[in-house]
């Protein structure tokens, strides 16, 4: 065998974790209510997109980590089409 089987590690990177190959984590302008954090994550993952908002909107009854999360992943998750995020937008702007 020449170990280029499934989960071998071949170009699905790191120990051959494929499932993501090709994709790019990106907050959607389709399908979005607020910033297109929960669609971009649906669309990144597979998950339907309903599953992420309540999963957002428990986490953010119980102690409000669901509201934190997505302002977290607003400013970290660049916008479909863009290349950089809002923070890294703002840390260049201010590095120089």
């Amino acid at each position: 065998m020449n170990g280029r089987g499934p989960g071998s590690g071949g170009s699905g990177g790191a120990g051959g974790f494929s499932g993501f190959e090709g994709k790019k984590l990106e907050r959607k302008l389709s399908d979005r209510w607020v910033a297109g954090v929960c669609a971009g994550l649906a669309d990144y993952t597979g998950i339907d997109v309903s599953l992420i908002r309540v999963i957002f909107a428990v986490a953010t009854l119980f102690g409000g980590a669901g509201v934190i999360a997505y302002v977290v992943a607003w400013a970290l998750v660049p916008e479909e089409g863009e290349k950089a995020s809002i923070a890294e937008k703002y840390i260049n702007k201010n590095a120089g």
